[in-house]
């Protein structure tokens, strides 16, 4: 099954202990400048979305009691709907609002062309 969005090994660790702490968390990426183009990390509906935001996925993460939904900005979608997109962690201080800012580390996206089986699945070919 295509998905458009996941997480890589270090992410999943880092969003085990983020729950294990803080409870349900959720992403959003916008399509703002520095620190506003990274995924951010909030409590669950602490970052309250709406018609101008798409549904990328949920990342199931063993370990992690309830999926992790990921939503970016619409404007940002039409950009990179084109694209799958792994959610990754660097060291580095990210930005302040995103839950990981104080582990000394900050989430990232990584992202690839979709195939062609991905775009026929997805609708854009």
């Amino acid at each position: 099954m295509s998905t458009r969005v996941d997480v890589t090994g270090e992410a999943a660790i880092l969003l085990r202990r983020l729950t294990g702490t803080h409870g349900p968390v959720m992403f959003h990426q916008s399509g703002g400048c520095c620190d506003g183009s990274s995924p951010m990390c909030f409590l669950a509906g602490e970052f309250i979305t709406s018609e101008a935001d798409v549904h990328l996925g949920d990342l199931a993460i063993d370990g992690v009691e309830q999926p992790i939904p990921v939503w970016m900005s619409r404007a940002q979608f039409e950009y990179w709907k084109h694209t799958h997109l792994t959610i990754d962690v660097v060291k580095g201080r990210g930005a302040g609002f995103s839950l990981e800012a104080p582990e000394g580390v900050r989430f990232l996206i990584r992202s690839r062309l979709l195939t062609d089986t991905e775009l026929r699945h997805f609708g854009l070919l």
